[in-house]
């Protein structure tokens, strides 16, 4: 909300003196947890003065129009001009807007600023109409010139503008003035207050790995508590703690979460037993006591809280000892999934079939994908992942391991939901992997099936991070597998969704499943640079639902088209096929073969014929071979005996048995490019 805050406030006012026409040199913003700052450098002391000219009527014209002009120009009559405008006379209007002083300006905008202030919450208070995340106490606004500092005469609800502020609420030293921006930041610093919230992290950071250091300990990374502790702290106050040993044969994850969550605590770990041995809590104030009460406060609540974090630990392990995990998963019979997708027991039942048919294509038996799948989602029913939902499928493998399970099926548990976004870690064993890969397509084909498909920027089951968990799943392991097969994980899914829920349109939603993955694919491909014209070049060849082979294709090409050949060579042809399209539409005919080497004239004629049996021959193999490289070098060769034919050769001559042999020709050369990709696609 703070950083939100300091961009809409800088974003505000200088887009309000700009229009105002006060240009600025910089601008900087900057927050606490008690204010917002703005430091606006090289601001013009005035408004420029604006001079514009309108043109009238006619000097003849009606009265009833001079007048009207009159009136949207701000003008009386005398101050009219009369101007010759070709044949005729007529009113021109010159309109001086003067310029006016900073301090004006300055005050309008500010003011208009904080009364329209985009707080995501807000509040109004006591009798003013002024609404404000919090009580607004005061507010400090200067312009600093050469000459000194002068006060912009403003106010706010009751709120008039000075050039004093307050430092830290309890080690301050009251109220001061200011004459600058950096006398501001100078004395807010020696008053207890770090203005910029990059300070306060770096300074929390450089202090609490520094502790952990000295006690032959390390901190545990964690950006996005640092950012929130940064935030709620003006001079923080780093201290280390110890927890209790009762709790430190809890998992560390468990610990972790529990102090972040519930106390913003950092974790300290021992690196030589991987165990959370103590804390790291951030004050707002110095104490005498060097932090002693502070801390004993804070280990006191999360003794409390780890106690709690516990006595679930406890009780899932002896549910898990007793029932085993398929027992504690046993309660997801009543937990729905999705009204028209039954409940989480029936898609456990779908993931499991799902990865047994996907197993064998990833080198994971069968059975132990099963296995896998079946148990994956107990931890769900467990009391800790009831407090701390972030920490399923981690537990779930804790859970696995203390029930017996073993060869993968742990891992799998915590693994299935991974990636979970395009930086996220991408299961590798081949268990995880199966039953990753079901768990995602299960979710597709379910939403596809019942019509729930993102629309827009909406996708609130998200959708469009579950097809990319499935592609990077594909092309990070190399799984060779159609989507859309007869055989593929498609069908499957498709045909036990409607055997369950009667569902129909099955064919059709598997093909806008699978364009639904290409698109994104097109997304993902771009940021590994590759254009989507490359992509669709590749997706109108056989086996577009197999991605890796598709991206392989893709990668292949994109290489090709990098080089002089590939370039060329696209230009050739692309000229052949539009020569060739037009003969076509001309004769109403296609010219699709018999192209013989004995009705050749030229030499060049002669040469593209050999080239193009050399290159049909070393294509067809390559391509079946899926050696897209071999086949693309091959195509390269057809550069320069296509641009030589072109060179020499005319091919809409007047002899018809010649030209409809050089359109053949250019049909072979048009049909041996497209065996490698649809160059149509192409752009350029």
């Amino acid at each position: 909300m703070q950083a939100r805050a300091a961009d809409d406030l800088k974003k505000l006012v200088t887009n309000g003196l700009v229009e105002a026409g006060l240009t600025y040199a910089g601008a900087a913003a900057f927050s606490t947890p008690r204010r917002l700052t703005l430091a606006i450098e090289g601001l013009l002391a005035n408004s420029p003065t604006l001079r514009e000219e309108r043109k009238g009527p006619r000097v003849d014209a009606p009265e009833q129009a001079i007048e009207g002009f009159l009136r949207g120009a701000g003008l009386t009559r005398d101050q009219l001009e009369e101007r010759d405008a070709g044949k005729v006379r007529v009113f021109f209007a010159v309109v001086e807007k003067p310029g006016r002083p900073a301090a004006d300006i300055v005050a309008e905008v500010l003011e208009a600023a904080i009364r329209n202030f985009p707080w995501p919450k807000s509040m109004r208070w006591g009798a003013g109409s002024l609404r404000w995340v919090r009580p607004l106490q005061s507010i400090l606004c200067i312009l600093t010139t050469e000459a000194g500092a002068e006060v912009v005469p403003m106010s706010v609800d009751g709120i008039t503008a000075g050039n004093t502020t307050e430092g830290h609420r309890f080690m301050g030293k009251g109220r001061f003035s200011v004459t600058s921006f950096e006398d501001y930041a100078a004395k807010l610093k020696q008053n207890r207050v770090i203005l910029d919230p990059t300070e306060r992290a770096d300074a929390i950071w450089a202090e609490a790995t520094s502790q952990a250091f000295a006690n032959g300990l390390e901190l545990v990374a964690d950006p996005g508590l640092l950012a929130e502790v940064a935030g709620l702290v003006e001079w923080p106050v780093v201290l280390m703690g110890a927890i209790d040993q009762a709790f430190l044969g809890l998992p560390p994850e468990v610990l972790q979460t529990s102090m972040r969550e519930h106390q913003k605590f950092f974790s300290v770990r021992n690196p030589k037993t991987g165990r959370i041995e103590r804390f790291i809590t951030v004050a707002n104030i110095e104490t005498r006591d060097h932090g002693a009460t502070i801390l004993a406060g804070n280990q006191k609540v999360l003794s409390a809280r780890l106690s709690d974090a516990r006595f679930f630990w406890e009780n899932d392990l002896r549910t898990v000892k007793t029932k085993g995990l398929e027992g504690m998963a046993a309660g997801l019979a009543s937990v729905t999934f999705h009204n028209k997708l039954g409940s989480q027991a029936a898609r456990v039942t779908r993931i499991e079939a799902l990865a047994r048919e996907i197993a064998p294509l990833v080198g994971a038996k069968p059975d132990l994908a099963g296995e896998a799948a079946r148990v994956a989602k107990a931890d769900l029913q467990s009391e800790m992942v009831g407090e701390f939902p972030e920490l399923q499928g981690l537990m779930g493998r804790y859970y696995a391991a203390a029930a017996g399970h073993d060869d993968g099926v742990p891992e799998a548990c915590e693994m299935h939901y991974k990636p979970l976004g395009p930086s996220d870690e991408v299961p590798t064993h081949p268990v995880s992997v199966a039953v990753a890969l079901a768990d995602k397509i299960d979710t597709l084909t379910g939403f596809w099936a019942i019509d729930e498909k993102p629309t827009g920027s909406k996708d609130p089951y998200a959708l469009r991070r579950a097809a990319l968990g499935v592609i990077r799943l594909v092309l990070g392991n190399g799984v060779r597998m159609g989507l859309n097969s007869p055989t593929g994980p498609f069908v499957a899914a498709f045909t036990m969704l409607t055997t369950s829920f009667q569902l129909g349109g099955m064919q059709k939603n598997r093909t806008d499943l699978l364009s639904f993955f290409h698109d994104r694919l097109k997304v993902y491909l771009k940021d590994q640079g590759i254009r989507h014209d490359v992509i669709d070049a590749c997706l109108q060849m056989p086996g577009n639902d197999d991605l890796t082979l598709l991206v392989k294709r893709a990668e292949a090409l994109a290489a090709f088209l990098k080089t002089d050949d590939g370039e060329n060579l696209l230009q050739g042809f692309k000229r052949a096929a539009n020569i060739l399209s037009q003969a076509e539409e001309k004769d109403g005919v296609e010219y699709s073969y018999g192209a013989d080497v004995k009705f050749a004239e030229t030499d060049a004629e002669r040469a593209l014929f050999a080239a193009l049996d050399t290159a049909e021959a070393a294509i067809a193999p390559a391509m079946k071979a899926e050696d897209f490289a071999t086949a693309m070098t091959a195509m390269a060769s057809l550069r320069a005996p296509i641009d030589a034919f072109f060179e020499a050769v005319q091919v809409n001559t007047d002899n018809a048995v010649i030209r409809r042999n050089r359109l053949n020709l250019l049909s072979r050369i048009r049909s041996t490019c497209l065996a490698v990709a649809d160059l149509t696609r192409l752009d350029g």
